[in-house]
């Protein structure tokens, strides 16, 4: 494959077609972007739909339903007018990876350590295959919690891998290190490849080549046939207190070139050729977990601790404008749709950008923000961290995040399909807006 081919083929990042979602960003390009008419202005909750646990999932959207993961060990599958479930499948765990479909069957990974592959229609097992093992990340001292001597898995490492299908093969990353390619009809393995740490961030594919971040502070450009690594990229280390290390964004693919965020402030444009660095954003300490967005030649994406929303030139990495989101994190992954762009936030809102006119169109704030909201907010719409976090003790820092949780926080990264807005919060519900 010659580099002018190569490159050919990324000229421009591919575009979500109005209907259907199948899989985590859209499809196997994870662009974020919708050919569909925005939502200007929030006029209604179409519905609402309760399950027992959190939701970090992110909805995939095929014809008229709606699959997404929670907290409470169970897969959903959901009529995506009405609101209303078709079939639960149960696991053993809880399901923080989002799902993908393809011909007829739901592919995610699971904390039980299981990926399934269930049936579309009826919700029934089809095949499992057992990783190594699915965790959190974990270090000593982590974040510069004490005791610094203790094993602490991170209470921030919220995802699990969301597959991708193509060509027969279904691709993901495991806790296990080990980034996999199975037969997408019976589960066999296709091949392995080992990195260092647990990979959390999701698979994108362009052109034969898989792009995949691991928590080993390389991000990775594999043959999607064979699993040979063709070029691997050094990110930050943080030895220390590991607070600034790993890569749980998915990338982008636009122009010749591969975007992603990482734990370590930035966020990288590499020549998705030869894996070289064109050039990098730092954010100032303030983690990039939610992957990118690219569209007319601009980069779209938002900040962890800062709270901060970005707008850059593709090409060059010049900041173009910033809006700030009241210091709250952001890890859901924007989605645009025709000069809109939609992005949840750990205050349990959505909101809505237009990216034309560089301000805030409108927000929405989910159930958990309106009941809990108050309790852990500063009277100048920041976090109140002190109301969550007791010390500086690993358990203080545990109950803190569940605490912030409770104010419906929006991990999931919105779908957009005929005028609604679909996505998961922390506060246990799936949401269907417009």
């Amino acid at each position: 494959m010659t580099r002018a081919w190569f490159c050919a083929s990324l000229l421009l990042p591919v575009v979500v077609p109005a209907k259907d979602s199948p899989s985590f960003r859209g499809n196997i390009s994870r662009p974020g972007v919708y050919d569909e008419a925005p939502v200007t202005k929030f006029t209604q909750l179409k519905w609402k739909f309760q399950t027992k646990g959190i939701i970090v999932s992110s909805p995939a959207l095929v014809g008229d339903t709606l699959y997404i993961g929670s907290a409470d060990h169970r897969l959903y599958a959901i009529n995506a007018a009405t609101g209303t479930q078709k079939w639960a499948f149960k696991t053993g765990s809880a399901v923080a990876s989002s799902p993908a479909v393809a011909d007829g069957t739901v592919y995610f990974l699971c904390y039980d350590s299981i990926f399934y592959a269930v049936d579309a229609a009826s919700g029934t097992v089809k095949w499992k295959y057992a990783t190594g093992g699915e965790r959190r990340f974990a270090a000593r001292h982590l974040h510069g919690s004490q005791p610094a001597a203790e094993m602490m898995p991170d209470p921030f490492d919220v995802y699990l891998s969301s597959p991708l299908i193509s060509q027969g093969a279904v691709y993901f990353g495991s806790s296990d290190g080990n980034v996999y390619s199975l037969d997408a009809a019976s589960g066999k393995l296709n091949w392995k490849f080992p990195t260092g740490d647990v990979v959390h961030a999701s698979p994108v594919l362009s052109a034969g080549i898989l792009y995949i971040g691991s928590w080993d502070s390389y991000f990775y450009a594999l043959d999607a046939a064979t699993g040979t690594q063709k070029w691997r990229f050094k990110t930050g280390e943080d030895p220390d207190i590991h607070n600034q290390v790993g890569i749980q964004s998915s990338a982008v693919l636009s122009d010749g070139l591969v975007y992603f965020g990482c734990r370590d402030s930035n966020l990288y444009a590499l020549d998705a050729a030869t894996g070289e660095k064109k050039w990098a954003y730092n954010n100032k300490g303030s983690w990039v977990i939610a992957s990118p967005v690219v569209s007319d030649g601009k980069l779209f994406f938002a900040t962890s601790d800062s709270g901060m929303f970005r707008a850059l030139d593709a090409k060059t990495g010049k900041e173009l404008f910033s809006i700030k989101f009241s210091g709250w994190p952001t890890f859901s992954s924007p989605a645009i749709a025709n000069g809109m762009l939609y992005v949840g936030s750990h205050s349990g809102k959505l909101f809505a950008i237009d990216i034309t006119n560089q301000k805030q169109a409108w927000e929405f704030s989910t159930d958990g923000a309106q009941k809990n909201g108050a309790a852990y907010t500063n009277p100048d719409g920041t976090p109140n961290y002190a109301a969550a976090y007791a010390g500086d003790f690993y358990d203080d820092m545990v109950v803190g995040v569940r605490k912030l949780m409770t104010v419906g926080g929006i991990y999931s990264s919105p779908v957009l399909s005929d005028g609604v807005l679909y996505f998961g919060a922390t506060d246990g519900y799936v949401y269907a807006i417009m």
